[in-house]
């Protein structure tokens, strides 16, 4: 605990002062004896609350509208509660790398941080930093992906199987409920992604006119690597009349879906810039948003009223709604993004 400077100061000359007054009216023993602060006049303590903040990867412009989330909430908390700082330490592999991110745990704990919030891009290679971080009191939260044995606090995002399956829906609706569906995911170990793929070849054993989806994965997890797998298995299976892509991947870099829009539909998670720019110009039609601001601003409020308050969430799964965004509406949601990465 650490006193702030300019109320130490006022104390101080405040003992001075009942000192100074006690010694010239020659009070009794018993009244030089009391104690200083007999005044009522309390020095208030300054808390810091350090919240580590561990996202995916750097490159990733979700995980930066995350960042920005965790800043401006901690910013936000340090005014509205009185002597709490609420410091955010932001520690992310430029790429996605889970034995960093676990590296990262460690380093946080070890500096002795209050609380960690954690999108894990592998669970089973992060559950046992994890516990131990637990296991020594830091409040952990995770967030978009998921590590459910680590001990964790809770979990804030979407249910990415029901997030799986809203792709699929929005993908047979614009398919007219037939057709031969590709299944775009990354990294297989991320337990996100596995649940939504999941969630898509569920849904679409409701339409009779849909073929059971082929997934097909990329790593590492690019632009350039999902932009050259669509395009591999387009040419290799022309008859694909649309994609279900449980990640954005390929739709952050330029003419990503020639020779493919013109074939087939395509229904993608994040709503970001570049794939907002694909749905504006019709070669995406729907695009499934999450909570990515939020990712970082629910995950430091939970972990500020558990430290502060003792109040925990009122279920460890917190789960966030997602966005339906489509060629209609995509020019006008853009206009979060300035707001999620700081630029408004």
């Amino acid at each position: 605990m650490q006193i702030h400077p300019s109320l130490f100061t006022a104390s101080a000359l405040l003992s001075i002062s009942a000192l100074t007054l006690i010694g010239c009216s020659g009070g009794s023993d018993a009244d030089k004896s009391a104690p200083a602060d007999d005044h009522g006049d309390h020095a208030h303590e300054e808390v810091v609350y350090k919240i580590g903040v561990i996202a995916k990867s750097n490159s990733n412009p979700v995980f930066l509208a995350a960042k920005n989330g965790a800043f401006a909430t901690g910013k936000r908390l340090s005014e509205e509660l009185e002597d709490v700082t609420v410091e955010i330490l932001w520690q992310t592999p430029p790429m996605e790398d889970a034995q960093v991110q676990a590296q990262y745990v460690e380093q946080l704990v070890s500096s002795g941080v209050d609380g960690i919030a954690i999108s894990c891009t592998d669970a089973n290679l992060l559950t046992s930093a994890l516990k131990a971080a637990v296991e020594k009191g830091v409040i952990v939260v995770t967030f978009d992906s998921d590590a459910p044995d680590s001990g964790r606090m809770a979990y804030y995002g979407v249910d990415d199987k029901e997030a799986g399956k809203e792709v699929m829906r929005q993908l047979a609706k614009v398919m007219n409920n037939e057709g031969k569906v590709a299944v775009l995911t990354g990294n297989p170990a991320a337990t996100n992604l596995q649940a939504r793929v999941e969630g898509v070849i569920e849904q679409a054993k409701e339409y009779e006119g849909i073929e059971t989806p082929m997934v097909y994965s990329f790593m590492p997890e690019t632009a350039t690597e999902a932009a050259a797998k669509m395009q591999q298995v387009q040419t290799a299976n022309p008859d694909i009349t649309g994609w279900a892509l449980v990640g954005g991947w390929p739709l952050y870099t330029d003419n990503a879906l020639d020779g493919i829009y013109e074939n087939a539909k395509i229904v993608s998670m994040d709503p970001l810039e570049l794939p907002l720019e694909y749905a504006m110009k019709g070669q995406v039609q729907v695009l499934v948003g999450q909570p990515y601001f939020g990712w970082g601003e629910k995950s430091v409020e939970m972990i500020v009223d558990k430290l502060h308050f003792d109040q925990s969430p009122p279920s460890e799964m917190v789960i966030a709604d997602f966005d339906i965004v489509t060629t209609e509406t995509a020019e006008e949601f853009a206009k979060n993004w300035k707001q999620w990465l700081g630029e408004d």
